[in-house]
């Protein structure tokens, strides 16, 4: 089937950065293969289920292509840890709770600078309010090495309104795996929309043969552009969002938009395809 032929086509592309970071950190294609192995049997396990039948191993060997024996083992393997990314989720509620609670806010709507601790409101406060059982000086050291938060005459200033990502190699990898699943879904949603307002927006611009000389025009423009367009989300969704309110008996749902920007060396045609 064409679909499937585009399928695996996709799938290699994706593969190829993956792979190329992986070689680069020592990582053998053994490990990657029981990976694959043991993520195709955790979603056959999960989201591959008949209505009304409790899942079993011969029907996830079905699925899968497995054998029972392989599934038995993979099955038996402890879950996927989630836990940096909660972790990042509470540090980015901390700030979406800055940008949404009054007690933390000027009189025009702006963050507050906020000391770590003593006067009110403190960082302390605003942590043990939202954010419950998380250490504030963690929080605060955290977002200050990442440069989402500043310390200004004894203050803690908020200097970009999201979350932002770190730019050590350990947090960069964490947010391959989360940034780039969040994005697949969001081609999985659409794969199975059936109508065109049901699809989630997917949009890219790239243009293909500009001269070096505006790389980084390019850079510092698009950044400042999509840093205000995050901010004004930021702000949409810290009004809207119910922090840790799960009061009432209505569906709750996940928002988000991630931009990133693509800066790659340009292939010149070859001069017989030209002609």
């Amino acid at each position: 089937m064409a679909v499937e032929h585009k399928l695996m086509q996709a799938a290699r592309r994706i593969l190829r950065p993956l792979v190329r970071i992986m070689l680069r950190n020592g990582i053998p294609s053994n490990a990657l293969t029981e990976l694959v192995r043991q993520t195709y049997v955790d979603v056959a396990d999960e989201e591959f289920t008949i209505e009304g039948k409790r899942q079993t191993i011969a029907r996830i060997a079905v699925v899968t292509g497995l054998n029972r024996k392989e599934v038995s083992r993979l099955r038996g393997n402890p879950p996927l840890d989630d836990a940096d990314e909660a972790w990042r989720n509470r540090a980015g509620h901390v700030l979406a709770s800055w940008l949404r609670d009054s007690e933390f806010l000027d009189h025009k709507g702006d963050p507050l600078d906020l000391p770590l601790v003593g006067d009110s409101p403190s960082f302390t406060e605003l942590v043990r309010k939202h954010s419950g059982d998380m250490y504030p000086r963690s929080i605060a050291d955290e977002l200050l090495r990442l440069g989402a938060i500043e310390e200004v005459g004894g203050k803690l200033r908020m200097t970009n309104r999201g979350y932002v990502p770190g730019a050590d190699p350990e947090r960069i990898v964490e947010n391959l795996g989360i940034d780039t699943s969040e994005f697949i879904d969001t081609v999985d949603h659409n794969l199975q929309a059936d109508e065109d307002a049901d699809r989630l927006l997917q949009l890219k611009v790239l243009s293909d043969n500009v001269p070096v000389e505006h790389l980084e025009e390019f850079n510092r423009y698009s950044t400042r552009l999509s840093r205000h367009v995050l901010e004004e989300l930021a702000r949409w969704l810290s009004q809207r969002d119910k922090g840790r309110d799960w009061s009432g008996d209505d569906e709750r749902v996940q928002l988000g938009l991630g931009i990133f920007q693509i800066n790659r060396v340009a292939r010149r045609p070859d001069d017989d395809a030209e002609s």
